[in-house]
């Protein structure tokens, strides 16, 4: 490896489906390269990761959910450059199936896809977490039958102002917006935006301008463009994009896909969509008005069931965390057309996650 250092990278794996856990990586600053140091199967599936900063001294804290049946959330001391070492003990979010966790004042929050629900965990000085402070439970159904019988909340993030927390729900086809109250830790239900039945919501994230964002759907391979007022709290829906094009098996029949993650680079310019089934991510470019997403190329993830999709702190190197194949891919960026070139990868079984401290 080079010595350009690129800081660590940190990979989530499924332990149900022969992951390691938490696993850390070297990142090569000018590769992009991962070089694996070492991983903790203390905690069961870490599926998703999320990094806060301790208030008094700004050292970096990894948080993680335990998607299991009763969910848990666990923060990691991430200072030495072994494992990750356990902060404290998990804490049940009173949750089923946590798919997704944020950090921001002074709480730790976990999308609970099982149970259709948000809980809140305020965080201790040492920064783990304490108790379920709230348990804010969806109310709603989809068209789908299968997949939209209940609520199913998969993504939560509190917006770029701080003042909102957004929860992405599968099962009711909307993005809620809750107000946080930071001495209780309780959220109450703001605003409510509902999308198109039958698209399955999945995972949002924010133009760096902070007055758009980009809902990417699961159930129908689309991206739902909306305006965010952060002063009103209020989320409007302003049509779709497909993001992906057409393809055809071997017996003549589209491609089954079910989009994963969504990324926008740095400057705005591009968007970056992972599709599961079809195995691709997928180039969308956008214009100044952040409101017309234009598909322009799809590309191999470099694995099989791409869970999901971060760009480094550079905004240089894509990264796919392939499930299925178990391994976690790396791309470098064309900066004129956004086109992610394979520059190499690593053997991660069941990986699910990659964030970066």
């Amino acid at each position: 490896m080079g010595a350009n250092t690129g800081g660590r990278a940190f990979i989530g794996s499924f332990t149900s489906a022969g992951g390691l856990g938490i696993t850390v990586a070297d990142v090569d600053g000018t590769t992009g390269e991962l070089s694996v140091l070492a991983s903790t199967d203390i905690l069961a599936d870490p599926s998703f990761l999320a990094v806060g900063r301790l208030p008094d001294t700004g050292a970096a804290v990894l948080y993680a959910v335990s998607e299991v049946s009763e969910g848990a959330a666990a923060a990691f001391d991430i200072g030495g450059r072994g494992a990750p070492v356990l902060i404290g003990e998990p804490q049940p979010v009173q949750g089923d199936g946590p798919t997704h966790v944020d950090v921001r004042a002074g709480h730790l929050f976990t999308a609970n896809y099982g149970s259709g629900s948000v809980s809140v965990l305020p965080l201790r000085p040492d920064g783990s977490p304490g108790p379920a402070a709230c348990v804010l439970r969806h109310e709603g159904a989809g068209p789908d039958v299968a997949r939209q019988a209940v609520p199913h909340a998969h993504q939560v993030l509190a917006d770029p102002s701080g003042n909102w927390v957004l929860s992405v729900d599968l099962g009711t086809d909307s993005v809620r917006v809750c107000a946080l109250d930071p001495g209780t830790g309780s959220l109450r239900t703001h605003s409510e935006a509902v999308l198109r039945p039958g698209t399955g919501p999945r995972h949002l994230a924010f133009h760096p301008s902070g007055g758009h964002l980009y809902v990417l759907n699961e159930l129908e391979p689309t991206l739902t463009v909306c305006r965010w007022d952060a002063a009103t709290g209020l989320l409007e829906p302003l049509g779709e994009t497909s993001v992906l094009p057409r393809s055809a098996d071997d017996d003549g029949e589209a491609v089954r896909t079910y989009p994963s993650e969504v990324v926008v680079s740095h400057d705005g310019r591009f968007l970056w969509a992972a599709g599961r089934g079809r195995d691709s991510i997928s180039v969308l470019a956008l214009d100044e008005t952040a409101e017309k997403p234009v598909l322009v190329a799809a590309v191999g993830c470099g694995g099989s069931w791409p869970r999901d999709l971060t760009l480094d702190p550079t905004g240089q190197w894509l990264y796919a965390a392939n499930e299925r194949s178990g391994n976690v891919s790396w791309f470098s960026l064309d900066a004129e057309t956004g086109i992610p070139s394979p520059a190499g990868s690593i053997d991660v079984p069941a990986a699910s996650c990659v964030v970066f401290a």
